[in-house]
Order: structure tokens, then sequence, then C-alpha cells
């Protein structure tokens, strides 16, 4: 056996399929009503205005539809009547892993939490079911003014600030289920980096989902005051149930003036889990904000970061890998909404479909004809692996105006078996040729992520390649 392979062999297949009975100090029911969303209103002891939020919303998502212009098939399984939206063990996140229950402390042990926070992190926070058992900074980072806490927190300690832009970017009403978490959300990150303050090491907030027929709603704001600069990391796992699970965030990202974040997901579900998530950013003048986004696992994800380039000069990009194995959709993609002059965008998006998996890229660019200097370009590539592998390309793309640029490129390719052959001609075994050659295809784009995220990736891709030919 390789070293590589002997490496592999000691991985645990499935790092996040596990499971433990847990007791719940909070549980609002099974079910969707006014009195389930007050009931979290009042357990979290929340203003009135957020109260009314609450309610409001929920009235928008019983209007609304289910959406039609995504991958909508496979949404009538969700049965809303049957998910619990609110499990917790406690309120309040403590700040020493010493103090976190023992079976949540496990939980995040085995997740290798608390080690990678030793070795590379500024900060992280642990979110087990509805809200966060563990989250803690370094005090150099709270010595300069850095914000880094649960929603929870951060709406009753820091509410000038939360209020003001919370719901800004995606508003109530822009989706069914934007809406849905606007009436149920808990936990999440709170994150306000003030001027220029630019935080070298990543926050990294770690959600969990632990209990079956269970909904997760985590609402994540993070805010770069003028010329800061920040980068957050997040990572999702849940174990495998008979039932479905439904993981549906907001994730709402303020860059003002001359600002920098990035914000990086590994998802990594189990294939029960229906993962239905809203996240934007607004970039004001001279501000960037990089969007990298790794999808693995879940029945079905539904996920299209995007910017709004609102002020001068501002920039945006997205770079998105997403591996549908079989019975997997990954319907991803990317926004780009141009406001102002001198902006610019970059979308990459790699796509591995797998057996009978289904990837499909769903873009939208909009530069309206008042704006001049505006620049895209997208860039979307497909690897299908088997013969019933599947991939879709749906760019949307709105430009007028004079001096506005866009250029867009898609391709569609097969792993052949002459390359297959050759790899295997000097030594390699059918899955490892395979891995070798969709990390190839991937790997200018991982060249974005942190080390330990890369090699983590790579793992992933490795697993799932075995026994992928046929």
């Amino acid at each position: 056996m390789s070293a590589e392979a002997e490496t592999l062999s000691q991985i645990d297949r499935d790092k996040g399929n596990f499971h433990y009975e847990t007791d719940y100090a909070y549980d609002a029911g099974v079910g969707l009503t006014p009195e389930v969303v007050d009931y979290i209103a009042s357990v979290k002891d929340e203003d009135e205005w957020v109260r009314e939020f609450r309610q409001k919303a929920l009235k928008v998502f019983e209007k609304k539809p289910m959406p039609t212009h995504w991958a909508s098939e496979d949404l009538n399984n969700i049965v809303f009547e049957n998910i619990r939206y609110y499990l917790a063990k406690g309120q309040q996140p403590t700040r020493s892993w010493d103090e976190v229950p023992d079976d949540v402390k496990e939980t995040f042990e085995r997740l290798g939490i608390p080690e990678n926070e030793r070795k590379f992190l500024a900060g992280v926070e642990a979110q087990f079911d509805s809200e966060a058992a563990y989250s803690r900074m370094k005090e150099e980072l709270e010595k300069e003014g850095v914000i880094f806490v649960g929603s929870t927190e951060g709406l009753m300690k820091h509410p000038d600030i939360f209020r003001k832009f919370f719901g800004k970017v995606i508003p109530i009403g822009d989706n069914k289920f934007s809406a849905l978490n606007s009436a149920v959300f808990s936990g999440g990150s709170f994150i306000y980096v003030p001027p220029g303050v630019k935080v070298r090491q990543p926050l990294q907030a770690y959600f969990r989902i632990n209990a079956e027929n269970f909904g997760q709603f985590e609402r994540t704001l993070i805010i770069a005051d003028e010329g800061a600069e920040v980068t957050y990391m997040e990572g999702c796992t849940a174990p495998k149930f008979e039932t479905s699970t439904l993981h549906s965030a907001v994730v709402e990202l303020v860059a003002l003036k001359n600002a920098k974040i990035q914000y990086i997901t590994v998802q990594n579900w189990s294939d029960n889990v229906f993962n239905l998530v809203t996240k934007r950013a607004m970039a004001e003048e001279g501000a960037e904000v990089k969007w990298i986004d790794c999808n693995i696992g879940s029945r079905l994800t539904m996920k299209y970061p995007g910017v709004i380039l609102k002020g001068d000069g501002a920039r945006g990009e997205v770079l998105s890998i997403a591996l549908a194995s079989d019975g997997q959709h990954q319907d991803t993609g990317a926004k780009m909404i141009h406001q102002a002059n001198n902006t610019s965008s970059n979308v990459i998006s790699k796509s591995i479909s797998v057996g009978e998996g289904r990837a499909t890229y769903r873009g939208r660019v909009h530069m309206p004809k008042e704006l001049s200097n505006c620049k895209n370009n997208t860039e979307c590539d497909a690897l299908l692996i088997n013969t019933n592998s599947k991939t879709d390309t749906y760019p949307a793309i709105t430009v007028t105006g004079e001096g506005n640029s866009v250029q867009h490129e898609a391709s569609v390719s097969k792993v052949s078996a002459e390359q297959i052959f050759y790899m295997m001609s000097r030594g390699l075994d059918e899955g490892q040729a395979m891995s070798l050659a969709v990390n190839g295809f991937i790997n200018d784009l991982t060249r974005h992520f942190p080390m330990e995220y890369s090699v983590e990736l790579k793992r992933l891709i490795d697993l799932e390649m075995e026994g992928s030919v046929g």
C-alpha cells in the first residue's frame, strides 16, 4: 500500500456521521406556528422589535410560493410541519472548552475544532443545533475593538451596530427561505471589525446538526468598517438520518469603504440534508469581497453567493467548487449586481458530477446602462465522471450602456479512459487515478484555500472517488 493510500485508510470515512442522545433544556416542539416563533423570542429574551420582525417574516414565509426557478422539483419533499425549529441545551456560550457539556464537547473534539483553534485560528465559535456552545477570540483582538460573538449575543450587547445592518443586505422577502430564516433564526456569528483593523488569522464558526427532524437556521452578519480586513471560515456537518434535515442560513456581509472580507465555506453535509442558503454581500467604495465556496454532500444544495457592488471601484469575487455524488444535486452559482462605476467582478465555478450526481451552475450578472467601465469575467467548468452524470449551466447576463464589458466561458469535459489507463500504468489504482484527475481539475481554486482546508478538501475528494468508476 502506498503512503498516501495508507494515510487515507486511517481517515474516518464518515467523519461527521455520528450522533449523541441529548437532553435539551429548550425545545419549541414540532411544526411552525406564531406560538413557536414567540417561544424562540421569549427564550432568547429579545426586544419587541425582534419579535415583530420574526412574526412579520412568518407571514411572508406563509405567503411566498416555493421557488420555481431553482432546482425545485425536490423541494416538495420538505414537510415544514414535521420539523423542530429550536433545540438548545443552554442559552449562553461558554468561553472555556472545559465548561462545554460533555456530549457537545466530545462531538467537537471528534471533529477537531479545539485542535484547529490552537493551531491557526484567531477565534472560534462552535454551534450545536440552535445555539453556540462555545465562543472565544484572542485577547489582542478584543483590545483592538474586534467583536466576534454569536448573533444572540450580538443582538443583546451590540444592538446599535447590529440593528443598523441587520436585514438590510438580504430583506425578509428576498425568497421563501430567507423569510423562514428571519422568522426562526438562531445562532450564527456577529462580527464587527473597527476602521483600519486587519485580522491576520481567520475567525471560524462550526455548525453542527445533532438532532433528527431538525432545522438549523443560523444568521450571520459580518461588518468590516473602513479599511478593515477579515477572513471568516465556516464548516458544517450532520449525522445521517432516515428522515430529512433542513439547513437554511442567511449570511449578510457589509464591506465599508476600502474594506476587505473573505468568506470561506467547506461543507460536508450528510446526504439527507436540504441545504438552502442565502448569502450576499454589499461592497462600498474601493471595498473587496471574496466568497470561496466548497460544496460536498447534502441531498440538495441551493446556494448562490452574491455581491452588490455599491461603491465606485468595488470588487467582488466568487470561487466555487461543487461535487455531486449519487442521489445529490448541487445547484450553486453566483450573483454580481453592479451599482457603481469602475466596479469589477469575477466568478470561477468548477463542478464535478459522480455516478448519477447532478451539478448545476446558476449565475446572474447585472450592469445597468447608466454605469461605465464595469467588468465581469465568468468561467464555468464541469467535469463528468460517469456516463449517467449530469451538469447544467444557466447564466443570466444583463449588460447595457457604453464601456461595460463581460466575458463568459463554459466547458464540459469527461475523464477519459485513456487518461485513467495512463495513470494506472504508472502504478495508481483506479480510484487514485480518478482522484488525481479531479484534484488536478480544481487545483487552481484550492490554492486559494488556507492550507488546513485545502488538505481536508483533497481528502474528502479522495474518499468520494473511491469506487466512483463504473
